[in-house]
């Protein structure tokens, strides 16, 4: 139930009246399955929510990100586990007992009302206040977001944004603990997507309320989260900050999944020279740092995967590991995304613009041995 404002309320107030009901959400152990248990939605979702933490649940598209949204919503109803909204457990109440606030993936304004009717539609279902307040929350919140000189204008007079900022006003007004959001500018072009958010991201701060986003866009995720949860087959496989999941990935997976041009994997095996451990391809050796030797999690063993980020590739090099031939050079503005072949298998660099001239046919390769990762046939970070 969303709290009562008085018509002083200003902008600061919004912020105030909301710190009083925040609290720390937890989901535990929390297990989501469909068609009688046939498909697992989720398993094991354990997750920790703090009122002020912007979290972006990232994965590929049937992960379980959406299903977990929509469970700590109470959308959905877990087969086991607890939900936990400050010190209150909700994981049985219903979505309009749990102060949260779901902003769609479809913006679904009511055509028929105005903006300000349709900012206003969740106090008129919920609260008892009076016109006079409820019209200064929507001021208030339309201010914030920009839009009081659209109130009196219907849905369909607006931009795709403008849309999604009515969409997110209805939400504020209610003053949530926090608020959800399920891929909302997938409608949104481009250019219009960058703009929102930088616009949600500077309002999630100014509101200091959680943000739960759910995407599968890398990009949108690392710009937009201070905590990303990466999900995969129905698990959460990472929780970090962008910097660690990019720099620190737990599994084969994660580091995959994150990086754009996606990181380089290629077999290899492991092998003791007896004073340390060799690295050995197809078409490459090399040895691994005392360092790195100290940190290997693994013994002598093939059926191991090397992993390392295009821009540790290094192309031209004075010393070199491997030749490779060219295949294509992707202008990608600053820097030069070039595709390469070695012995049958596929790398990508990341290089300055023109560095590797077009027309180019072969280059020397090496890498920054420091920057590889190792894996396990599990997929599991050995290195």
């Amino acid at each position: 139930m969303a709290m009562e404002a008085d018509s002083s309320s200003t902008k600061d107030d919004i912020g105030d009246s909301v710190d009083a009901g925040k609290g720390t959400i937890r989901m535990e152990n929390i297990r989501k399955t469909f068609d009688n248990g046939e498909i697992v939605a989720c398993a094991d979702i354990n997750l920790e929510i703090n009122p002020t933490d912007f979290v972006v649940l990232l994965g590929p598209s049937g992960c379980g990100k959406t299903t977990t949204l929509r469970c700590l919503s109470g959308l959905d109803v877990p087969d086991s586990g607890h939900i936990y909204i400050g010190d209150e457990e909700m994981t049985y109440e219903k979505p309009k007992d749990r102060d949260l606030a779901f902003v769609f993936q479809s913006i679904a304004l009511f055509p028929h009302m105005s903006v300000r009717k349709n900012i206003a539609f969740g106090l008129d279902m919920t609260t008892d206040m009076s016109k006079d307040e409820k019209n200064e929350r929507v001021r208030e919140v339309a201010e914030m977001l920009g839009i009081e000189s659209m109130l009196d204008r219907s849905p369909d007079e607006l931009s795709g944004g403008q849309q999604q900022r009515v969409s997110l006003g209805r939400a504020m007004v209610m003053e949530p603990a926090a608020f959800l959001l399920d891929e909302p500018f997938s409608a949104l072009d481009a250019k219009l997507r960058d703009q929102m958010r930088v616009e949600v991201k500077q309002l999630q701060r100014e509101l200091e309320t959680a943000m739960i986003f759910v995407t599968h866009d890398q990009e949108e995720a690392m710009t937009l989260g201070d905590k990303i949860v990466v999900m995969d087959d129905a698990r959460i496989q990472q929780i970090g900050s962008p910097y660690e999941i990019y720099n620190e990935p737990t599994n084969q997976f994660v580091a995959s999944f994150i990086g754009s041009p996606s990181t380089n994997m290629l077999p290899v095996e492991v092998v003791s020279t007896g004073e340390g451990y060799d690295v050995v391809g197809d078409f490459f050796r090399f040895p691994l740092s005392d360092e790195q030797v100290d940190r290997y999690q693994g013994g002598e063993q093939g059926n191991v995967q090397l992993g390392v980020r295009p821009e540790y590739l290094q192309l031209d090099a004075d010393e070199k590991l491997f030749d490779a031939d060219v295949s294509v050079i992707e202008p990608h503005g600053a820097r030069d995304a070039v595709h390469l072949t070695a012995d049958d298998y596929d790398l990508t660099a990341v290089t300055p613009q023109e560095k590797i001239p077009g027309g180019t046919e072969s280059v020397s390769v090496d890498f920054e041995i420091d920057q590889i990762w190792l894996f396990d046939g599990d997929g599991q970070r050995l290195l």
